[in-house]
């Protein structure tokens, strides 16, 4: 038995990894996005109405910007991040309940969901 312990602690591990909201692919509830290499996360993420959300440009950043392409009906976006850039922070405050569509301009494929509660 003692012997499977250290096996057991480490299936924990993983698993709990494995729902972490910071993975690329993730989701979450988080009012801050890592904009990293060629990945914004978490995505799908959820937050409440009125809460800003910033998104950060990591450290070793390639090039990014954040551009909105549809939110829900009636929703204005807000203004996209201007120039791509490697370091610093962009925010946004979404008010109207939905899911929001944005890409970075730079990168095709780079796409993320903000939904709105």
């Amino acid at each position: 038995m003692r012997s499977e312990l250290p096996l057991l602690a480490a299936g924990v591990a993983f698993v709990a990894a494995c729902k972490s909201s910071t993975s690329p692919s993730g989701g979450g509830h988080s009012t801050t996005i890592t904009v990293g290499n060629n990945f914004f996360s978490p995505t799908p993420d959820t937050v409440t109405s009125g809460s800003p959300v910033t998104w950060s440009w990591g450290a070793s950043s390639n090039p990014h910007t954040v551009n909105w392409d549809s939110g829900p009906t009636g929703a204005a976006l807000p203004p996209n991040s201007g120039a791509a850039q490697t370091s610093g922070t962009y925010s946004a405050t979404l008010t109207t309940v939905g899911p929001y569509n944005y890409h970075c301009s730079v990168h095709t494929g780079m796409t993320g969901v903000m939904v709105v509660k």
